[in-house]
Parts: C-alpha cells; sequence; structure tokens
C-alpha cells in the first residue's frame, strides 16, 4: 500500500524518478523498489520524500481515496520537471505553515468572501464589481497596493511565499482543507509586479468554487484570466483615484506627459504597462494609442521610473515568528527549526537560545 501512494505522489507531482533521485538523495532503484513493493522504506527515507511532495508521512500510510491539490499556475514552467519541483516546494511550505499554525494555537480562518455566480455567466462587470467588494470589505483604500500584501497576510490568512524561478512573469494559488488558501510569487520579479500578480491570483482564490468544477478544475482558460487581469487592474488602480491622480498632473504640467505617467504609476505602486492598460479602459482609448505609449515608456524606463525595490524574504514574516515561537514552546526541536527556516543547524541552535531570555508579560489597566 505504501509503495502505491508513493507512486501515486510522484505521478500527480509529474517527478520522474531520476527527478526525484536527484531532489531526495534516493537512488533510482531505491525508489523503484519501494513503489513495487519489492523493499520497505525507512521512516528516514519516506520524511525525505514527504518534503519533496509536499505531504506529510502519515499521507503515505491512509487507506482513502486521495484528491490531488491543485495548483493553478499564470504561465507555467514549460519543464515539467521543473514545474512539479516547485509545486513541491510550494506545497510542502503549505503544510509546514499549517502545521505552525496548528501548534502555535494561531490557525486564522479566511476572511475573504467566496464570489458567488455561475462560471457560464460570469462576466466583465462581475470582475469589476468583486474587486470593488473587496477593496471595500478589506479597507485597503484609494492605493490598495500598499497594504494588500499585509492584509491578506495577516488579516486574511492568506499565505504568500516568493520563490525564484523562470518564467519570469509566473507565479501561481492553491485552495484546499490541506493547504488553506496559498499564493507563490516570484521573487526575481519587481515588487509592483508582484502587487499585480498578487492581485491576479486573488481573484482566482476568491473564484476558485465557481471556476474550479467540471473540465476547469486543474486549468484557467484564457477567458478566466482575462477576467483575473481586469480584478486586478480595478483592485489596485480604482477609477476615481485614478481620475484624481490624472487631473491633478495634467494640471500641475500642463498636461498628460510621460513624465507623469510614471508619477502616477509609483503612486499607485503598480507597472507602468498596468496604468496604460488601466487608463485604456478608463478613458476609452483607442488600442494602437495606448500600444504606441507603452512602446514609448519602455524606451524611457531608465530615466524616469526611479522607484527602489529590494528582494522579499520567501518566508512570510508571520511564518517566521510562528516557527520560532514553536521553537520556544517546544514544538520544533533545533533540527526541524532548520528545515523549517531553511537555515543552518548552527543558526537554529543560535535561535534556540532565546528560550532562555526571560519575558515577563506586561499588565493593562481594564479599559
Amino acid at each position: 500500500m505504501i509503495g502505491e501512494r508513493l507512486k501515486l505522489a510522484r505521478q500527480q507531482r509529474g517527478w520522474t524518478l531520476d527527478a526525484l533521485a536527484a531532489s531526495t538523495g534516493i537512488p533510482v532503484s531505491s525508489l523503484s523498489e519501494f513503489e513495487n513493493g519489492k523493499r520497505e522504506p525507512r521512516l528516514t527515507h519516506l520524511e525525505k520524500l514527504a518534503q519533496a511532495h509536499g505531504r506529510s508521512v502519515a499521507w503515505f500510510f491512509a487507506t482513502t481515496e486521495d484528491v490531488p491539490a491543485v495548483v493553478l499556475w499564470r504561465n507555467r514552467p514549460e519543464s515539467a520537471e521543473t514545474a512539479a519541483s516547485i509545486e513541491g516546494q510550494f506545497l510542502k511550505l503549505c503544510s509546514w505553515y499549517q502545521n505552525l499554525e496548528k501548534w502555535c494555537d494561531e490557525v486564522r480562518p479566511s476572511l475573504l468572501p467566496d464570489a458567488q455566480g455561475d462560471r457560464s455567466r460570469f462576466c466583465w462587470a462581475d470582475a469589476e464589481s468583486l474587486a470593488s467588494t473587496v477593496r471595500n470589505q478589506l479597507n485597503l483604500g484609494q492605493r490598495p497596493a500598499f497594504s494588500l500584501l499585509n492584509v491578506l497576510e495577516n488579516t486574511c490568512g492568506i499565505r504568500v511565499f516568493h520563490l525564484h524561478f523562470d518564467p519570469s512573469g509566473a507565479a501561481a494559488c492553491t485552495r484546499s482543507d490541506d493547504c488553506g488558501m496559498a499564493v507563490l510569487l516570484n521573487g526575481k520579479n519587481k515588487r509592483w509586479r508582484r502587487n499585480f500578480d498578487l492581485a491576479h491570483e486573488l481573484f482566482h482564490l476568491l473564484t476558485w468554487r465557481i471556476f474550479r468544477t467540471g473540465d476547469g478544475a486543474r486549468e484557467a482558460g484564457e477567458q478566466e484570466e482575462r477576467f483575473a487581469n481586469k480584478f486586478a487592474s480595478c483592485l489596485l488602480i480604482p477609477e476615481e483615484p485614478l481620475r484624481v491622480a490624472i487631473a491633478s498632473a495634467m494640471k500641475s504640467a500642463g498636461g498628460l506627459k510621460h513624465a507623469e505617467l510614471f508619477d502616477i504609476a509609483r503612486q499607485f505602486d503598480v507597472s507602468i504597462e498596468a496604468l496604460l492598460w488601466r487608463i485604456h479602459v478608463v478613458f476609452r482609448r483607442k488600442q494602437e494609442e495606448t500600444e504606441a505609449d507603452i512602446a514609448v515608456c519602455r524606451e524611457l524606463h531608465d530615466v524616469f521610473d526611479v522607484r527602489e525595490d529590494a528582494q522579499p524574504p520567501s518566508l512570510p514574516e508571520r511564518y517566521r515568528a510562528l516557527a520560532l515561537r514553536a521553537l520556544r514552546e517546544g514544538e520544533l526541536s533545533v533540527g526541524r527549526t532548520a528545515e523549517y527556516l531553511g537555515v543552518s543547524r548552527q543558526e537554529a541552535m543560535a535561535l534556540d537560545d532565546i528560550k532562555d531570555v526571560k519575558d515577563d508579560a506586561i499588565s493593562l489597566s481594564p479599559a
């Protein structure tokens, strides 16, 4: 039975035996024997395989029919092995995050509203209305990009990870009872590009129960992707604040020049392309005009785009905080802490010293 589960996990991730061997350090011959039932894997083997597949060790002993987690990609890597490797790492981090929340008694229910409607009847107006609803319910204000990540992580319980992979535009998300709601962003992208990708993936999480049914369960169709782009654009660049920003720029500069466009993109913390396409829709411009402006802005990018960017941490701040708390409270060993945080054992041992720090509770007077 274990062999069947091992093979199922590998096939669901799209691994070859060679790729799995390279990831785990277990010889191909041993992996083949495990799957064929010719040899029983040791616990250390199962732990490595569980990590590679984003599973728990207990999953390999389950007898119920498995429903594989769906990882929905935007620009899925062309290499099936690369995609499977990234998915495995992503799902593993989601599982670990869930473990940390349980151990620290910090499980947070999602506060995101599920979009309502029928897949066949979903339209542009629905995407725009959903963006407005989310912006208001989450109190994202007139410049949502600056608070979206923080609100989703710390208020809504969305798990957001940043990994480096190609193509540079790729992003992904998943939603299930095992993984909760989670988003994977490409840490190689600029912050303003990641903002749009985050909003794009948020649409898929919100509409999961609409579009992840029937033949559309594992893939996002072209029209669904367009709806996601529409939602992200409307969410990050609300129409009225955009009109105000453009009117102000035109008044001070005597016209809307390309330099002012870059400044408006900075104000909303989006890319210049995202801004121009939003202007295209709001002001009903001709497509050839927008495309011409995009071409000009690409040439002027190095001159007018003065924003600074920093690479994001691969692990969310809350994830790291929970891992340190689990270490303090004895839920995580030093070795597992090193594994969960992606640090050396020596670094984890240094973190373990915090258990000896005296930390008394503060007193608060009743309100």
